[in-house]
């Protein structure tokens, strides 16, 4: 059905607004045929129901501020892995794709969990659309499947404005795929080492003639082996969204994912290297303490709903639900030293099998309103905004009604050492409760041509009521964390082409770790000031940043020591700081080539002001480089490389500085085919991939081939 609008309508849509100008620019892809002649502006125009179609194309981010601003204006550090990126170099993991971040370290030490760092510190948020809680302890269990999403987003630095509970280190924001004003997709079919065998789709599809409505479906399918012994992994992934115009003003989105992930015997914990002697073991890459009994299945759904309101040309309401449901089916088996060592003969470990059920869910509510105002002649942003959003988490593990000797023979070991033990009745082991309430508000206010200030804050209300996701007794009876945090930032323009600008920011975060008496710790405050400065070059073809950081974690739990009885690792209440500088350039050198260059340096220390967490690598640096070969034009080759300084864990294993080189080819071998080589680790290099919770061998050269086709 058809709607008119004669040129003399009161724009009371934005939507029109920017079909409009899309049309004058010869941009709308479905809208009218623009005005050829003076007499034909006059006219009446006739519209169909597409003024949607400028804002899909139009898609933007609100970063560390939850304004809409370019990367450049931020006055915080960002980093972006596109998915171009994710493409070239076969990332399909979550925790090899953020890899590529400038400033991020990611410590996978088991095979299923792992924690991330910048700056120093825990990585304790990661968001979906700029929705998210805190991560429990800063863990993520299981990978998502890159090839949901657009983009990922690195905000490095305190996050106040973006979630209100947090710390000084930053937040990982994954940006999902969106239906688009095109039919099409592609199939994408993988086989590479390790058996490994995947198959991917991506369909968009316009549903209805005026192009008011739009759907995508993504799916993926991965099935693996592992360098790590009897190691395999097999994870679906399903994902379809729908957007379309509700009236004349406003935007309903719809859209699902759910994800099933299995695990054969996962590692449940890590590797003891040292030996009593203070030397290191040195075993084979495909060293793993697992048994084949063991299992880690994890399944995950999320249902999520925006609807976004033109209110005026210059404001817009929106109104964001996510609800999260999880599961988890765990058989697992850690070995463990009771001194911390291996005796001269690689005996001295004792094994210790768990088994669990656990659910988890969360919903998140967040309304908002943002848009531009004038003032003293002229024009200004803000967002103010209100949520509210509940976490729950319960966990129930079987007893063991009879097990084998705890012994284990000298490592490494096979997968069949220690039999299955026969399981009892289940009991409650954790049942925790989260809610969070919070009203933020940000606004970015034009003082002159050239100056620019942010100024924000968040106040939130955090409950918290039974126990912590890894139980232990201890009730948390209520607890209530009600703080507020400020944000403030200043940019001014140096040139039409360079930006200075700094930021202060703080933030909290209640903590689950214990005391040596099973206390709580009390809640940790996070305070992250910066300086920086950003450039385009190249015709704005490629940008620079340069970032000064200093970045404080008052009162953070950090390891005291370990109880041999409760087999519980107890935590103290620490200050620390954290100090360093950030170098990135992202960007093109000419229309074929594409480079992404970041290096991190930075300084930790405790209270005593002497070096602190040994296990984070204190100089990282990140490259990567693509280029179209010239005298082969369907061909595109590239290589990216990873270094980090050496690291350590005070008795227990250290790794010296390492680099690792990962290199793709793509030939076109018509417009629709395209033909994909990936080799990581291209020189083979055996390196330990953490050091903070014992260790795990990093994986050896692999290898995969693609073929993708558009559809």
């Amino acid at each position: 059905m058809k709607n008119s609008l004669r040129m003399s309508i009161s724009p009371r849509s934005a939507f029109a607004l920017a079909a409009l100008a899309a049309m004058g620019a010869a941009q709308a892809q479905t809208a009218a045929q623009p005005e050829p002649t003076v007499a034909a502006q006059q006219a009446e125009v006739t519209l169909e129901k597409i003024v949607i179609t400028a804002k899909r194309e139009r898609r933007v981010s609100k970063g560390a501020t939850n304004l809409p601003l370019e990367v450049k204006e931020t006055p915080q550090s960002i980093s972006t892995i596109d998915q171009q990126t994710l493409r070239d170099f076969g990332l399909s993991g979550s925790n090899d794709a953020l890899r590529l971040g400038t400033g991020l370290t990611v410590d996978e030490w088991e095979t299923n969990r792992t924690s991330y760092s910048a700056r120093g510190f825990d990585v304790m948020l990661t968001q979906v659309d700029g929705l998210g809680m805190a991560n429990d302890w800063g863990l993520v269990v299981g990978q998502q499947d890159t090839y949901l999403f657009e983009k990922i987003e690195l905000v490095r630095g305190a996050n106040g404005l973006l979630t209100g509970v947090g710390n000084a280190s930053g937040t990982i924001n994954y940006t999902r795929k969106r239906p688009t004003n095109q039919d099409g997709g592609e199939l994408i079919a993988s086989a590479g080492s390790h058996g490994l065998g995947r198959l991917a789709i991506d369909y968009n599809k316009v549903l209805t003639a005026d192009g008011a409505w739009a759907g995508r479906l993504v799916a993926a399918f991965e099935d693996k082996d592992s360098h790590l012994r009897a190691l395999h992994d097999r994870r679906g992934t399903l994902y379809g969204v729908v957007e379309g115009q509700i009236g004349s003003d406003g935007v309903l989105t719809l859209g699902f994912s759910h994800q099933n992930g299995r695990q054969k015997s996962p590692m449940w914990g890590s590797l003891t290297l040292p030996y009593a002697d203070g030397t290191q073991a040195e075993f084979d890459v495909s060293a793993s303490t697992s048994q084949d009994w063991a299992r880690w299945n994890e399944r995950s759904t999320n249902v999520f709903a925006e609807y976004t309101h033109t209110l005026s040309p210059d404001w817009e309401a929106k109104f964001t639900y996510s609800h999260n449901r999880g599961r988890g089916d765990t058989k697992l088996f850690y070995a463990y030293s009771l001194t911390g060592s291996l005796n001269a003969d690689n005996t001295g470990l004792y094994g210790w099998p768990y088994r669990s059920q656990s659910e988890s869910s969360s919903n998140i509510l967040d309304v908002n309103l943002s848009g531009h105002f004038g003032a003293f002649g002229r024009r200004h942003d803000a967002v103010v905004g209100l949520s509210h959003s509940r976490q729950e988490s319960f966990t129930e593990v079987y007893a063991i009604t009879s097990a084998p000797s705890a012994v284990l023979p000298a490592f490494p070991y096979a997968g069949d050492v220690y039999a299955e033990p026969v399981w009892g009745d289940k009991s409650v082991a954790s049942d925790g409760d989260q809610k969070l309430t919070r009203f933020y508000a940000a606004t970015r206010l034009s003082l002159t041509d050239k100056l620019k200030a942010i100024a924000g804050l968040n106040a939130i209300s955090l409950k918290r009521d039974g126990t912590s996701i890894y139980g232990g007794g201890v009730n948390l009876d209520n607890e209530t964390t009600e703080k507020i945090s400020p944000y403030a930032g200043l940019t001014y323009e140096l040139t039409p082409d360079a930006l200075a600008y700094a930021s202060y920011s703080d933030i909290f975060q209640a903590q689950d770790q214990r005391d040596v008496n099973g206390a709580f710790l009390a809640p940790m405050k996070g305070v992250n000031a910066e300086l920086g400065v950003k450039a385009d070059w190249l015709s704005r073809q490629l940008l620079t940043s340069f970032a000064v950081f200093t970045g404080t974690q008052k009162g953070l739990a950090t390891e005291a020591g370990f109880d041999p009885v409760a087999q519980e690792t107890y935590y103290a209440a620490k200050d620390v700081k954290s100090r360093g500088f950030e170098v990135e350039a992202t960007g093109r050198l000419g229309a074929d080539t594409r480079l992404t260059a970041g290096f991190t340096s930075l300084k930790l220390t405790g209270p005593d002001g002497k070096d602190i967490y040994e296990w984070v690598p204190r100089r990282t640096l990140k490259l990567r480089a693509d280029t179209r070969v010239a005298m082969l034009p369907q061909l595109r080759v590239g290589s990216g490389v990873r270094w980090q300084s050496d690291v350590a864990k005070i008795a227990g294993a250290k790794q010296d500085a390492y680099a690792i080189a990962d290199a793709f080819a793509a030939y076109e071998l018509s417009a629709a085919a395209t033909v994909r080589l990936n080799v990581n680790n291209l020189f083979d290099q055996k390196y330990l991939r953490t050091v903070q919770y014992g260790a795990i061998y990093g994986a050896p050269r692999t290898a995969s081939i693609s073929l993708e086709y558009k559809l």
